[in-house]
């Protein structure tokens, strides 16, 4: 069953450890050097993410040899200089499909080029449409044979044997992407001939190009360079296995549990990641600088990085992001919780990316309420006086979702296609959640005329919290359809009005609309009619859906009470403390008569009695959120009880519940279907 979205409640605060996992960059270099390289190289704390098993599947395609060790280390068995000097890779003819991973795309686009073979490669839709024209161009200056299978300048691209040549030099642009430079570096080598390389325009991502040096530097191949303008990579040039090598922490993940820290971490309670720090090859670790400018507290160790939050809060700082392009979107969505105006600039190669981010970004951010400027080259972003809950679309790109998980720091979200995060971190939300408290949920639940209702008004008065009546969201979405005309048996409609529902609880009122059109309802859903058209309302499957979202956003600082038919089983399904009161029909037939006399309302108890029957009948046999006691809520039987008595219970009951849970602060994810 695919996962369609997740839902993340507003974090109250962010404390803990992580270990990294490894670094997707490094991975997917160290895995194409060790198949080039001569003997057998143990890789350690491999990542597992989609981009680096399009990588593996690929060479293993090509005829490299990899082993599976225990946990994250893998056995490359390297082919070697001999072998594909003269004869290449094992495979001469293969399609490669390669998902959306442009590191493995450059890198083996140049590699192929160069050592020759008849080969295919080819991507999703979105890795066609980013380009790779001057990867393309300079591997043509060299005698590269490749040829463009649709639109000219992008992938899918067909390669055959080269006739390569030397006596010139080569020029690619630094401007595009540096993995069209790094995919050079690592090819050119293999090449029988010496090649000097030339950048030309300016060079984006310097410290990817470092990482891609330093890297063939620990195989064995050293290039010369004469500062960043250009490289001499020496005919004859042979990969050399290190043995064992471990492959340090992601930084660019590690950028979205450090933002999380600067936001809401308090001092002396930060977050410790472990994987990186100040011996990184990864310019992304430079973030962490950036945070302290924006007034962090950050400690940089040698291979660790700790943040906490600033007690008057983050400030708006101007960025050159050249260095740290994707950390960059991080700094985005921290932005909203930074005094002043944050400007990212030097962040073009956005564009070329997943998905245009900088157009993306630029969307998102305003749901939630932000002001955005946007150009070719930045991005400038002040934030609201409140965030606004929103659902948060991804475009298939893993930093949108990752970088946008920090906003659930100020509300709660809504984050589509959060399966995209496989391409780098499958592991993202878990860990999150993991390191997120967020605000704690009493759910109470129970037939009709129980006094559900009544006690889970009192027990949020007393404690001060959020109160949340489902059961009038019904009454709402039935009492707006017939505002705007819609029929009560056009599930779809009701379905697309439930979605942009605007309610307050303020004390006993409701009210209906946004801030300048809302009005007291309270009384208009109570109507004879209102009530019947609700019990219809919800029995449709996609009003319920529609609803989740809205009634998930009410959990909020310091906590919520939240009473209606599935609030445990459907909306908090994780409620720190989960109550189904009841009490016979006759009692609740009783309360029920009495209520209605109180309001002038003539009526026999037996046609009481009669309905509550009826509706206890349909309620447990629905389809949709039958009602039932979940295995792990508390009964509390109300027959005999007064409503004081049945508060007071519950409040002693959440008062366990925190005492058992004090050691536990991790937050809680809800998953869509």
């Amino acid at each position: 069953m695919s996962v369609d979205f997740v839902d993340l409640p507003q974090c109250m605060a962010a404390r803990g450890e992580l270990q990294l996992p490894g670094s997707k960059s490094i991975s997917n270099r160290a895995l194409l050097l060790a198949a080039l390289a001569d003997g057998n190289t143990e890789l350690r704390n491999l990542l597992h993410c989609d981009d680096t098993e399009r990588m593996r599947e690929a060479l293993m395609t090509l005829g490299v040899e990899i082993e599976n060790l225990v946990g994250d280390r893998c056995l490359v068995r390297g082919i070697g200089r001999n072998n594909w000097i003269n004869d290449g890779f094992p495979v001469k003819q293969a399609e490669l499909f390669l998902g959306n991973a442009g590191t493995a795309m450059r890198s083996l686009t140049a590699v192929l080029a160069v050592v020759g073979g008849d080969y295919v490669l080819s991507g999703i839709q979105r890795m066609h449409e980013r380009p790779i024209a001057d990867l393309v161009d300079t591997l043509r200056q060299v005698g590269c044979n490749i040829e463009y299978l649709a639109q000219h300048g992008y992938p899918p691209l067909r390669i055959s044997p080269p006739q390569l040549k030397a006596g010139q030099d080569l020029h690619v642009r630094g401007d595009i992407s540096s993995q069209f430079l790094s995919g050079l570096l690592m090819a050119l080598p293999l090449s029988s001939v010496e090649q000097n390389l030339q950048v030309t325009g300016g060079m984006i991502s310097r410290p990817y190009v470092a990482m891609t040096l330093a890297l063939m530097e620990r195989f064995g191949v050293k290039a010369q360079r004469d500062k960043w303008r250009s490289f001499r990579l020496a005919a004859d040039s042979n990969y050399v296995s290190p043995g064992v090598f471990e492959i340090e922490g992601d930084a660019s993940t590690a950028s979205y549990f450090l933002a999380l820290a600067a936001v809401a971490a308090p001092n002396g309670a930060g977050i410790l990641v472990q994987g990186v720090g100040k011996n990184s090859l990864q310019g992304d670790v430079g973030f962490a600088n950036v945070l302290q400018e924006m007034g962090a507290q950050v400690v940089i160790g040698q291979n660790s990085i700790s943040v906490s939050a600033p007690t008057d809060g983050l400030r708006g700082v101007t960025v050159d992001c050249k260095a740290i392009p994707d950390a960059a979107m991080t700094l985005a969505t921290t932005a909203l919780f930074a005094h002043g105006v944050t400007r990212l600039n030097n962040i073009a190669s956005w564009r070329v990316k997943e998905t245009d981010r900088i157009t993306a970004m630029s969307t998102e951010l305003r749901k939630l309420g932000a002001t955005v400027e946007d150009g070719e080259d930045y991005l400038q972003i002040s934030r609201p006086e409140k965030l606004q809950a929103a659902t948060i679309d991804t475009y298939d790109d893993h930093r949108i979702a990752m970088s946008f998980a920090i906003a659930s720091c100020g509300t709660p979200l809504r984050i589509n296609e959060p399966g995209c995060v496989n391409k780098t971190c499958p592991t993202f939300f878990r860990s999150f959640a993991r390191l997120t408290q967020t605000a704690p949920v009493i759910a109470i639940d129970g037939p009709s005329a129980s006094g559900k209702g009544t006690v889970a008004a009192l027990v949020a008065r007393q404690l001060g919290w959020q109160y949340l009546d489902s059961g009038s969201f019904y009454r709402l979405v039935a009492l707006a359809a017939r505002q705007q005309g819609i029929d009560w048996q056009d599930e779809v409609r009701l379905a697309s009005l439930a979605a942009s529902l605007e309610v307050r609880f303020s004390g006993d009122e409701i009210w209906l609309g946004d801030e300048q059109s809302a009005h007291e309802v309270s009384n208009s859903i109570r109507s004879e009619d209102i009530s019947a058209a609700s019990s219809v309302v919800a029995a449709f499957p996609q009003v319920r859906a529609a609803l989740v979202f809205r009634q998930r956003a009410f959990r909020a600082t310091p906590g919520l009470v939240a009473e209606g038919r599935d609030m445990a089983s459907a909306i908090f399904p994780s409620a720190g403390l989960k109550v189904f009161l009841t009490a016979s029909v006759e009692a609740r037939a009783a309360r029920r008569h009495k209520q209605l006399l109180g309001k002038g309302v003539s009526v026999r108890i037996a046609d009481i009695l009669d309905d509550l029957r009826t509706r206890d009948a349909r309620d447990a046999g629905r389809v949709v959120a039958p009602m039932q006691k979940q295995q792990e809520a508390r009964l509390l039987d109300t027959t005999d009880l007064s409503i004081e008595t049945a508060v007071e219970q519950v409040l002693q009951w959440q008062a366990q519940a925190v005492e058992a849970s004090c050691t536990d602060t991790g937050g809680q994810l809800t998953w869509g279907p």
